[in-house]
């Protein structure tokens, strides 16, 4: 059933569950402790600009096996950073309130297991992780499966409802503490917050209708539906955009917005040129306001596209939340925990920070579970016709605006993406020059005999990631048994062609019952030693045979340092003798291994390719070819 609930969830959707540890799902304590949690972290939820949908708690009554908890989903939208910062506010929640125990997961499941999925054990696979991963005072934790459900091959046998995971949680949460590798890899996911908030805005001029400007001061986080309108524009969201009934451009004032990062790159990044009649117009691409003045069209564009889109509301039909008791104890967190940030009462830094507490408390806290979605459109109309729009006030703010905020993080250059890359691997800056003619080829050839030697089955095979595992034993008795099987094949299983033959050369049925029944008591008689010998002979005589081919020659055999003198003697003896001595030279099977591994590796100009995927997969790690970098260096100078 947990499956089937999963798949419901729409793919850029995140579920977060709190259940109360000790088993008391009282309707009236979990709501008042949504109420807590959310006047708790206030400063934290006001002050965040939110992709497609905020962070909330509801009360869910029970169902199923799913006891009543507070929880909530939010769209996170092509901003997975979202769904980050809400896994960041569901442990710090477990963490303040150390009575409950928490879930999250989204469509892909428990997608924090899929963030450590080196370092999971070897039994935790998605037929069994449902209900076994919980946040819980803090930490992460994982329930294992219990030992008879270790001995069942059934993973239905192996499930866990979420009560007998609270049960065994609330006794035994010390045991289940997650491995710390595995809390390391999703604890760095998270790091950085709160700080991490700021530093995901984005400041930029935009020159917007007055209109547009009184709306956003009364609900900064109506950037992102404007934002993602115009986003996802259709021709039929185009066709309102030709008059704008709404936002005229003929009232329009340089003013500063914020954004976070990817809202910003979404507005910034689309190329579009507006309709001749919808009166915007555009200077030159070199004149200095250019970007401001393409960022509010486009701006306009979506605010325009929201209001058609809906019906026009009185003012009547806004709901009157703030002379609530929630909000008298909201405002009074946000005041403790320093949200205005020591502004003076009334001005107007002060106003801004609070309407965005006001915006955030009316969307996500006090809207009754029965309410009527209200829509972006609807609500930026009911603003305008309740909002005072000074225009020659905003005309004066925006003689001394603060400075935009720099965009080259925009642009990224091969060497930051790989550098991106190599911390998102935990790799180390690249190998210095005596690092790389320290390397040891020999882990090379180890990790990839390791790999061999390891048994894969219809899940993949296992890669070694340690050297102290031990070796595989050899079946001596399976192994004769098998070449019993392939060798000591039967009249019956020859093939047409086969047949063909013996009927070209008048071989009798009888001549090879009588030839089989004779090779047939002497393989009895041969003991496993020497069938392992006439094994080497054979292949002493296919090596004979392939030491005059250029497949022969092509390989690096060892070097007789020792037999030097032996094969003068050899010489001496005779011509042939000199050159059989010299074909049964053994192979270097570590060197002709390197040799190959590091010419695919070298072909793959520095791309992804099965060499550097499989070396990678076992934790090796080649260095640049610095040959091939020299010799680009030159061809470039």
């Amino acid at each position: 059933m947990e499956g089937i609930r999963r798949s419901a969830l729409a793919e850029d959707a995140v579920r977060y569950r709190l259940f109360a540890a000790t088993g008391a799902h009282d309707e009236a304590l979990l709501r008042r402790c949504a109420e807590v949690i959310v006047v708790r972290f206030a400063p934290l939820l006001a002050a965040y600009i939110w992709q497609r949908q905020p962070f909330s708690l509801r009360y869910v009554p029970p169902r199923g096996e799913t006891p009543a908890h507070v929880g909530g989903t939010t769209l996170f939208g092509d901003n997975v950073e979202d769904e980050w910062f809400i896994v960041y506010l569901i442990r710090e929640i477990t963490r303040e309130f150390p009575g409950l125990a928490a879930r999250i997961d989204d469509n892909d499941g428990e997608f924090l297991l899929i963030e450590a999925a080196d370092f999971l054990p070897k039994w935790l696979n998605p037929e069994n992780s449902d209900n076994r991963v919980f946040f819980y005072k803090g930490e992460l934790h994982i329930i294992p499966l219990l030992e008879t459900q270790e001995q069942e091959c059934d993973p239905s046998a192996a499930s866990l409802t979420i009560s007998q995971a609270l049960t065994l949680l609330s006794t035994r949460a010390e045991e289940f503490l997650a491995a710390e590798p595995i809390r390391t890899a999703v604890y760095k996911r998270i790091s950085g917050y709160p700080e991490k908030i700021q530093a995901s805005f984005h400041r930029a001029h935009c020159y917007l209708p007055a209109g547009i400007v009184a709306v956003l001061r009364q609900r900064p986080s109506l950037v992102a539906a404007a934002v993602q309108a115009f986003y996802l524009r259709d021709l039929v969201d185009l066709r309102a955009c030709r008059s704008f009934r709404t936002f005229p451009p003929d009232s329009r004032v340089m003013t500063a917005v914020t954004f976070t990062k990817c809202l910003y790159a979404q507005l910034v990044q689309q190329k579009f040129l507006p309709d001749r009649r919808s009166g915007y117009t555009l200077p030159l691409p070199s004149d200095p306001q250019y970007k401001a003045y393409e960022l509010g069209m486009k701006l306009a564009h979506g605010f325009e596209i929201l209001c058609s889109k809906c019906s026009k509301l009185s003012p009547d039909s806004k709901r009157n939340v703030l002379n609530s008791p929630l909000w008298e104890r909201f405002l009074r967190s946000l005041k403790e925990k320093n949200y205005f940030k020591g502004e003076m009462e009334g001005s107007a830094k002060y106003l801004e920070l609070l309407h965005m507490a006001e915006d955030y408390f009316e969307q996500s806290v006090s809207k009754p579970e029965s309410a009527v979605e209200v829509s972006p459109g609807d609500e930026i109309l009911t603003l305008l016709q309740t909002t005072t729009i000074d225009v020659k006030e905003f005309e004066r703010e925006a003689a001394c605006l603060p400075p935009e905020d720099d965009d080259s993080w925009l642009e990224i250059t091969p060497d930051d993406l790989d550098q991106m890359l190599k911390e998102a691997r935990d790799e180390s800056l690249p190998p210095s020059s005596e690092e790389e003619q320290k390397y040891d080829l020999e882990a090379v050839a180890q990790s990839m005999k390791a790999f061999v030697s390891k048994v894969s089955t219809h899940e993949g095979a296992e890669m070694p990631w340690s050297s102290d595992e031990s070796q595989v034993t050899f079946d001596v008795d399976s192994f004769t048994k098998a070449l019993d099987r392939i060798l000591g094949a039967d009249s019956e299983e020859l093939d047409s062609d086969d047949l063909d033959e013996e009927e070209e050369f008048g071989l009798s049925d009888e001549d090879d019952e009588d030839f089989d029944t004779e090779n047939q008591r002497q393989d009895q008689k041969e003991s496993p030693n020497e069938l392992i010998g006439s094994l080497k002979s054979y292949m002493k005589e296919m090596d004979r045979e392939l030491a005059q081919t250029n497949v022969g020659k092509s390989f690096t055999t060892q070097k007789k340092g020792a037999s030097s003198a032996n094969a003068t003697t050899s010489q001496n003896a005779g011509p042939e003798s000199g050159a059989e001595d010299t074909e049964l030279t053994p192979l270097d099977v570590d060197m002709n291994l390197v040799a190959n591994l590091l010419e695919s590796y070298s072909a793959q100009a520095g791309l992804a390719g099965p060499t550097s995927n499989i070396l990678q997969s076992m934790g090796v790690h080649l260095p640049e070819n610095a040959d091939r970098v020299g010799s680009n260096k030159g061809a470039r100078e």
